[in-house]
């Protein structure tokens, strides 16, 4: 069954996040744990009120999985277990792990508004367990921005806008409206192959990972040995290699910048309604092998 390619609701969120969510855990990656990743964070549809007075509301927050020393080392552990993530993804201003701090997410019992519901999950490629995780990210949209400079005089995938995505038949095609197609996931996918098949025969990483983001993939080298502890340098020659021998467009930012975060694998891309997750093959069926249950229904 195909379900609709569409946002989400807050409602279909909650439920996903309580009633789905749990039964995923023992599928997460290995290296996605409750202390592992130096932070996790969460984007929220509406903004929400911290506890300091007169601070902005914050329509998203990092939180960090170890409380630290002056010198950095780690000191008191922020979730104490995957439990206690979890209750903070499902009631974040409940459960925030920075409760006693005026940054903390303001008491949803003293204010009348809804409590915050996460839009999206996130957590931190810097890791303490692990070296910085070497993450590639291919975006549908850039793949339909570059087609559309193709087949425009622009020349620039950097420079399209809407006029030229309606122009060259992007915006109407399905998912009609989104500034891609279904062909460009498609296209992202076999990129994403195509990039941990690069890892494998010209870095000989043992063990990768491509993970279906909702509107393209993300690509890992999970190798913990020495030879792949690869710093800034060497990461923009990676981003060199891909983009210009290679000719894939990812978005090199996100392999280089220490500070990126990532969808969490088995959260829900809310404005898709498709669920992250770990494949094993370009031909994976987005449109019918990530719908949530509550497009099923």
């Amino acid at each position: 069954m195909t379900g609709k390619w569409r946002e989400a609701t807050r409602e279909e969120l909650h439920t996903y996040y309580t009633e789905t969510f749990p039964d995923h855990l023992d599928a997460l990656p290995s290296f996605l744990t409750a202390s592992g990743p130096k932070q996790y964070a969460i984007a929220f549809r509406e903004a929400y009120p911290i506890r300091k007075q007169n601070a902005p509301d914050r329509s998203f927050i990092r939180r960090n999985t170890w409380q630290t020393s002056d010198s950095g080392e780690r000191a008191i552990q922020q979730f104490g277990s995957v439990e206690d993530l979890v209750e903070f993804i499902q009631y974040p201003a409940r459960y925030d792990p920075a409760q006693g701090s005026n940054y903390a997410l303001a008491d949803p019992d003293l204010l009348e508004r809804p409590e915050p519901r996460p839009d999206a999950v996130y957590y931190a490629l810097e890791h303490w367990e692990q070296p910085w995780v070497l993450a590639v990210d291919i975006d549908a949209k850039d793949i339909a921005a570059q087609r559309a400079s193709n087949e425009s005089t622009n020349g620039r995938a950097d420079d399209v806008g809407t006029e030229q995505l309606r122009a060259t038949g992007v915006l109407d095609s399905p998912p009609e409206g989104y500034p891609y197609a279904f062909e460009d996931i498609e296209q992202a996918l076999e990129y994403g192959f195509a990039v941990r098949d690069i890892f494998e025969d010209d870095f000989a990483a043992d063990e990768t990972m491509v993970v279906y983001s909702g509107q393209g993939c993300h690509v890992y080298l999970l190798d913990t040995d020495l030879e792949h502890h690869y710093d800034e340098q060497s990461r923009e020659v990676i981003n060199d290699l891909l983009l210009d021998e290679y000719e894939i467009p990812i978005d090199p930012v996100v392999t280089a910048d220490r500070r990126r975060v990532m969808r969490l694998p088995y959260s829900i891309h809310a404005d898709v309604s498709r669920v992250v997750q770990p494949i094993d093959d370009p031909g994976f069926d987005f449109r019918t092998e990530a719908t949530p249950n509550f497009l099923e229904s």
